[in-house]
């Protein structure tokens, strides 16, 4: 029974259809010649395309167990990709690009527009994005009406890529480093007193313990006066002095060690802050597009005209449903 009901209305709406066929491809055609002429009237965008790979590591490394697992040769993996794609859609990225381009005016909007900010950003996500790939690259899509000016967006968000991680990287690493700087200066004072008491000890005549040791038997075998007096003048200086002069010494032991241990932290915190380091890969940079990405006109004439043969026939189906009604109220 409900398959003979629902072969009944197919039929009779195929019956109506077929009825109005006429007046539907009338609606039809004005509907695709309409959409052909509004796609005349469409901006057509241009879209230029940079490939990058992040860095497995952006650093040199001064220690053998630093950065075992990953060299500056080394691509990056998922953990770096993600990590870009946030630096790439960081207002740091879009704030600089938005100023050097000024796409502001170039989007036309207005600097007294109170919502200024919101459609800025929305015409620069309908524009400029950033995809991962199957592949673990980074692919930078530029659309511009402007196609030189795609291309030169989308190699200028390629070069601040590094600008704006290493910017990143010196907001902890100059703080490191200039903790660093301090200790070893800290360091180095320390360690120059001590030379500069010992350099005083030491004009004094004061020696080490085996020296010391050698004065008693200089003394001892002195035969003028004149050695003896020199000999046990130096024994009382070093007997006055040489404590200190070993306690000294054993300090600047320490603190060469200390210097020779801290030389590795010291130069990687150097490094790190001040070397600007490359981040990426350009597995391709973009090109100026010499073919429009948009609009598809086929595409828009073929779903506008699909849409308004539906709509026209739901339309006239609706019209008909209507008019029964109305007969059965009468």
């Amino acid at each position: 029974m409900e398959e003979t009901l629902d072969k009944a209305l197919n039929q009779n709406i195929i019956q109506f259809i077929w009825q109005r066929r006429k007046l539907i491809g009338i609606l039809t055609s004005i509907g695709a010649v309409a959409s052909l002429i509004i796609s005349f009237f469409i901006t057509p965008l241009y879209l230029s395309t940079a490939v990058v790979f992040p860095a497995a590591t952006s650093t040199v490394s001064f220690s053998e167990q630093r950065n075992a697992k990953a060299s500056s040769m080394d691509f990056g993996e998922e953990e770096q990709a993600e990590q870009l794609v946030q630096i790439l859609q960081s207002s740091k990225i879009r704030d600089k690009i938005v100023h050097q381009f000024d796409l502001m005016k170039h989007y036309e909007i207005k600097p007294t527009d109170p919502n200024k900010n919101y459609r800025l950003g929305i015409a620069y996500s309908d524009h400029i994005s950033f995809t991962r790939t199957r592949y673990g690259s980074i692919q930078i899509d530029v659309l511009d009406k402007d196609p030189k000016l795609a291309a030169s967006i989308a190699n200028k968000i390629v070069d601040l890529i590094d600008t704006v991680k290493n910017e990143m990287v010196k907001e902890r690493t100059l703080p490191a480093y200039e903790i660093n700087k301090r200790k070893k200066d800290l360091i180095m004072q320390d360690l120059h007193v001590i030379m500069t008491k010992l350099d005083s000890l030491s004009s004094l005549g004061v020696v080490t313990s085996e020296g010391r040791a050698n004065l008693f038997q200089a003394y001892n075998e002195a035969k003028g006066k004149e050695d003896k007096k020199f000999f046990k003048k130096q024994i009382e200086v070093n007997l006055k002095h040489g404590a200190e002069f070993d306690g000294l010494s054993m300090l600047r032991d320490e603190k060469m060690v200390k210097i020779a241990e801290f030389e590795a932290a010291y130069e990687q915190a150097e490094s790190d802050a001040n070397t600007n380091f490359n981040h990426k890969f350009v597995v391709e940079k973009a090109v100026v597009a010499d073919k429009k990405e948009k609009p598809k006109k086929s595409i828009i004439i073929i779903v506008s005209t699909l849409a308004t043969m539906l709509f026209s026939i739901l339309a006239l189906l609706i019209q008909e449903k209507i008019k029964e009604l109305r007969r059965e109220e009468a």
